[in-house]
């Protein structure tokens, strides 16, 4: 849906909190044609208020399968932010905010298109 995204005036930014060096990787290995932004210390992710720390428990699960997310996010936390889509005016007032906790749950490609259609 990214054409249309363009078409109706706008850009498609994805911000991560991985290492730039793999953030560009993926983007490359991936053929990503929007731009995929490293946050590396959580500063953005807090800014919008979705950044949590990863509770213990979990991060003893992730240690068990050999990954330290402090070494492959390069940050000295283990942060994440929650899954969030925000569509920015060009005043920045967020005109929609998709945030669910439930990382599996996401908004809806069209959903994002039709809150551009209303701006």
């Amino acid at each position: 849906m990214l054409p249309e995204i363009h078409e109706l005036g706008a850009e498609l930014i994805a911000i991560s909190p991985q290492a730039p060096t793999d953030s560009l990787s993926y983007q490359e290995k991936e053929e990503l044609s929007f731009q995929l932004l490293s946050d590396l210390k959580g500063e953005v992710a807090a800014k919008y208020n979705v950044l949590f720390e990863v509770p213990s428990v979990i991060k003893e699960i992730y240690q068990g399968f050999g990954l330290d997310l402090a070494e492959y996010n390069a940050a000295d936390e283990w942060i994440l932010p929650v899954p969030a889509v925000f569509i920015i005016d060009q005043d920045g007032i967020i005109q929609f905010a998709d945030v669910d906790a439930d990382y599996t749950t996401r908004a809806e490609p069209q959903d994002i298109i039709d809150a551009l259609k209303k701006l």
